[in-house]
């Protein structure tokens, strides 16, 4: 009887082990549902990231707007019957007087 008793409880250590710590048990179950998340939020950002550059690729296809304002915002775009404007702040608190 005692030796029954002793391969049951070898064979419920043995499935236990499985169980939580083998390929396919508990532990790995854990691990890949956080992989999942953390694969979904990236997903998610790179949607909206895609969502932004199809916006913009739109924008850019279907009108002279767009195209301009990148132009004047990120190249410095000029039109010939405009005048250009720069203001510099100046560093110091109050400006020096002058004699």
């Amino acid at each position: 009887m005692r030796i029954i008793i002793g391969v049951l409880l070898a064979l419920v250590l043995l499935l236990q082990y499985r169980l939580w710590f083998a390929e396919g048990g508990i532990a790995e179950g854990v691990r890949l549902k956080e992989k999942i998340a953390l694969e979904e939020q990236r997903n998610a950002e790179l949607k909206a990231r895609n969502d932004v550059l199809a916006r913009q690729v739109l924008e850019l296809q279907n009108g002279h707007r767009a195209v301009e304002q990148h132009a004047r915002e990120e190249l410095g775009l000029v039109m010939e019957d405009e005048q250009y404007y720069q203001f510099i702040e100046e560093s110091g608190s109050e400006p020096e007087p002058r004699p």
